[in-house]
């Protein structure tokens, strides 16, 4: 009977800590809000590098603001830029780094849309606010302005960098 209740005693004290050291090690796994920031400013980092190697070899003069986005104004149009509500039809071609066309006015039509409705990316809305009417440039839009981690469940891909050629049509 003594061996049985010193039996019982040794693992009613084994077991919990066994299962302790199991939990902790599946809880030390988890990533925290440190390991998260670390990851989105790596690929932040590399979406930078991929953009600047781009522009390098396509010979474009681009500039970054401090959104992230990447543009070079071709032709800035009138003088007076555009606001929330406006109304613009847009003549575009949108691409990939690797040159894959997405979309295109030439297929699809002239776009229309109407800024700070939440129609277009963040990135786009902030490059036409640069532009007046009649205006032409190059925006290279990085996910996180862009479709983000999803994409946009059509022909845009998960993480996509996004390259617009836009015309201001009105």
């Amino acid at each position: 009977m003594n061996k049985l209740i010193i039996t019982c005693s040794i693992l009613l004290i084994i077991l919990p800590a066994c299962n302790n050291s199991s939990r902790t090690s599946v809880n030390n796994k988890k990533p925290g809000g440190k390991e998260m920031a670390e990851l989105n400013s790596y690929l932040v980092e590399k979406d930078r590098e991929r953009i600047v190697s781009y522009a390098e070899r396509k010979g474009l003069d681009i500039r970054e603001t401090k959104s992230g986005l990447w543009y070079e104004i071709k032709n800035r149009g009138s003088e007076s830029s555009f606001k929330d509500k406006d109304k613009l039809i847009l003549q575009y071609k949108c691409s990939l780094l690797d040159g894959t066309l997405i979309y295109s006015s030439d297929s699809l039509g002239t776009k229309e849309i109407v800024l700070g409705k939440g129609e277009i990316e963040a990135g786009l809305n902030e490059g036409l606010r640069m532009l007046g009417h009649g205006g032409k440039a190059i925006f290279i839009i990085p996910p996180f302005l862009g479709f983000g981690l999803i994409g946009d469940s059509k022909a845009i891909p998960q993480r996509a960098t996004l390259v617009y050629e836009i015309k201001i049509m009105n």
